[in-house]
């Protein structure tokens, strides 16, 4: 028998045939010249809600608010190229992605480390407002699990500080609140879409960003700085003269990717689907036990994306010794994400008790659209048997 992994994207047949055709066509797509990588951008935004007026009437993403990226971690990267100055401070919560921070040290900037819920292990605004300063100048903020945060609030709140709110969305990506994605309420949104996600490109990502100008400046940036051909028509004389906007990288998707995650957005509402009655499955086995907590119920007008399920035991040698027992039995666990205030590089000696006490107790079990009725059955009875 196959072990259960932790994260398992769901591939097949239409996928196969998507590349098929992409090979087929002689043009693999380079840079942002491919038109798979267009059609998968245009998929996508009618995926995503931008507005909505009392949880009825809604409007689907414009597809020019959005570009597509070689993964979500160069777009936190671009994210504080774009917001930040040497000196900053950008405020993120510990339980969080490394490459956040990461990418504000890189742009010269200062990563102040908050607190969450120790239950559901979404920053609060509460935590941001303790950490706010004159030297502020950015949050990025990480819907845990799918479930999305108090973002009306934070968003508010950060509008009147002249805060800028980055959302990492990889969480997250068909999150709600109230009839509205997540990743459209601060100033920049990003997903994640590598093998480890809800969808899978292999690995890609893509920007959303209401303000067009900033969303062009990553688009040169991330494909050589190049404003094209330098002739207005591709047919005149020596059309391979060029000029550029900046000395930009190259960090652009291709039509490969592209072809695969039109046909994974074909398929997203099933793979929701099954996350969702394997998220309620869990709880309603796990409630039963009395020595582990299940997650705190999803909040009333939002939808999750069900990315991951979190236990919490009593003691931290309760918990790993469960993550060991299910690994001995091919059932592959682990904890996100570990507190960024530990990395002994990033130098913070601060305490933050919630997310330590989390960081302590949960454990992350598995549940993805691959899993089979066996195996989820195989999770709840080796859980079961372990006490």
């Amino acid at each position: 028998m196959k072990p259960i992994n932790i994260y398992q994207p769901e591939l097949g047949t239409e996928e196969l045939n998507a590349i098929k055709q992409v090979f087929d066509s002689n043009w693999l797509g380079y840079g942002r010249q491919g038109t798979r990588q267009a059609e998968f951008v245009k998929s996508f935004a009618n995926k995503i809600i931008t507005n909505s007026f009392d949880g009825i009437a809604f409007s689907p993403a414009n597809p020019k608010d959005l570009i597509t990226i070689s993964c979500c971690s160069e777009a936190l990267f671009q994210s504080m190229q774009t917001y930040i100055e040497p000196g900053d401070e950008v405020i993120i919560p510990t339980i969080g992605f490394v490459a956040a921070a990461n990418a504000v040290i890189a742009n010269g900037g200062t990563p102040v480390f908050c607190d969450v819920n120790k239950r559901t292990l979404n920053v609060e605004l509460e935590h941001i407002k303790s950490k706010v300063t004159n030297k502020t100048k950015a949050i990025i903020i990480m819907h845990f699990a799918g479930v999305p945060c108090d973002i009306e609030r934070i968003t508010e709140f950060c509008s009147h500080h002249n805060i800028k709110v980055i959302e990492d969305n990889a969480n997250s990506p068909f999150s709600q609140v109230n009839v509205k994605s997540t990743g459209t309420f601060g100033d920049m949104g990003l997903w994640s879409f590598d093998p480890m996600k809800v969808i899978t490109t292999g690995d890609g990502g893509i920007i959303y960003c209401k303000d067009k100008k900033i969303l062009q400046d990553i688009k040169y940036r991330t494909y050589l700085g190049l404003k094209g051909s330098a002739k207005s028509n591709p047919v005149d004389d020596k059309w391979w003269e060029f000029d550029i906007e900046s000395p930009g990288s190259k960090a652009t998707m291709n039509d490969i990717s592209a072809a695969i995650g039109i046909e994974q957005l074909k398929k997203v509402d099933t793979f929701l689907a099954k996350r969702r009655f394997i998220h309620d499955v869990y709880t309603k086995e796990l409630s039963e036990l009395g020595w582990l907590e299940t997650p705190p119920d999803i909040p009333t007008g939002t939808v999750s994306s069900y990315y991951m399920y979190h236990i919490q035991l009593p003691t931290e040698t309760m918990r790993n010794g469960l993550a060991k027992y299910l690994r001995t039995r091919d059932i592959y666990t682990t904890f996100r994400y570990y507190p960024l205030h530990w990395v002994k590089y990033y130098g913070s000696n601060i305490k933050l008790p919630n997310a330590e006490y989390a960081a302590n107790h949960t454990l992350c079990i598995p549940i993805h659209q691959s899993l089979s009725n066996n195996d989820i059955d195989k999770i709840l009875t080796t859980i079961k048997s372990f006490k």
